[in-house]
């Protein structure tokens, strides 16, 4: 049997023209971590370590045909969503995970709910924010937020980690099977991520925060690695503590590329 035989992620998401973030940072970790990745593409963007200077969209059916020839061939064993740019591709989206799901047992579902780049720029229009909460959060089975996407999902503003408990629970509400909220926006020398789970339990990972600029790609990175973990099997506990632990190697390993917000390393050694 192929290594590959339980680790086929499909990632719908936009691309990094620096390779630090979105589809190809999706597929350097997934690779890493013993996984095949295949891609939807929702958008090319113009991007480095300082910023955005550009985004194509990709029309909505052209990112539903991706899906679909993807699935309908090779099959995904997780998937993995990203930059979705607008509503029109949210609501493609979400109705080939539904139609995916009809074909044969519900994929596990890792949903990176991505807003706003490193520098500052929009990756997803406003008015798809709604779109977002309302089609994709009930779909996934585990939603990903750092805290200002918590913050404007839920409405909840996170100082503690009580808070950020509240704002997990919140997306359970709307559906989520589980919410991990990332704690690396907030203050203080030590970070914790928070995971809600539907049955009221949560976990908590605290690290100490490392002093660097070089996190691009981090969010993308981290949801990439819990959908190809879960994809060969893990749980979801396991799925989230070994791929934080993957991620911070990666910040640790960092090559140092750019002027700005540098990439982590992905496939270190």
């Amino acid at each position: 049997m192929s290594r590959y035989a339980r680790a086929r992620v499909l990632v719908i998401a936009g691309s990094d023209s620096s390779g630090g973030a979105g589809i190809q940072a999706d597929c350097k970790i997934i690779t890493a971590l013993g996984g095949y990745a295949a891609s939807a593409i929702t958008a090319l963007t113009a991007q480095n370590t300082l910023g955005v200077h550009g985004v194509f969209e990709v029309s909505a059916d052209f990112v539903r045909a991706q899906i679909r020839a993807v699935l309908e061939d090779i099959g995904a064993d997780a998937l993995k969503s990203g930059m979705l740019v607008n509503a029109e591709i949210i609501e493609a989206v979400a109705e080939e995970i539904r139609n995916a799901a009809k074909g044969g047992g519900k994929i596990p579902y890792v949903l990176d709910p991505v807003m706003v780049a490193k520098g500052g720029a929009a990756l997803l229009s406003p008015d798809a924010v709604g779109k977002l909460r309302e089609m994709l959060v009930p779909l996934a089975d585990v939603v990903t937020p750092n805290i200002p996407e918590a913050r404007e999902l839920t409405g909840i503003t996170i100082r503690s980690e009580s808070d950020a408990r509240k704002a997990g629970e919140a997306l359970l509400e709307m559906g989520a099977k589980a919410a991990l909220v990332k704690g690396g926006h907030g203050d203080g020398d030590e970070l914790v991520d928070v995971l809600v789970l539907k049955d009221g339990k949560s976990m908590r990972f605290p690290n100490k925060r490392i002093d660097t600029v070089h996190t691009h790609g981090t969010g993308c990175s981290l949801a990439s690695a819990i959908a190809v973990l879960l994809a060969k099997g893990l749980g979801l506990h396991e799925a989230v503590e070994q791929a934080l632990a993957h991620v911070r190697r990666g910040i640790v390993e960092a090559p140092g590329f750019g002027k700005g917000h540098g990439p982590i390393a992905h496939a270190f050694h």
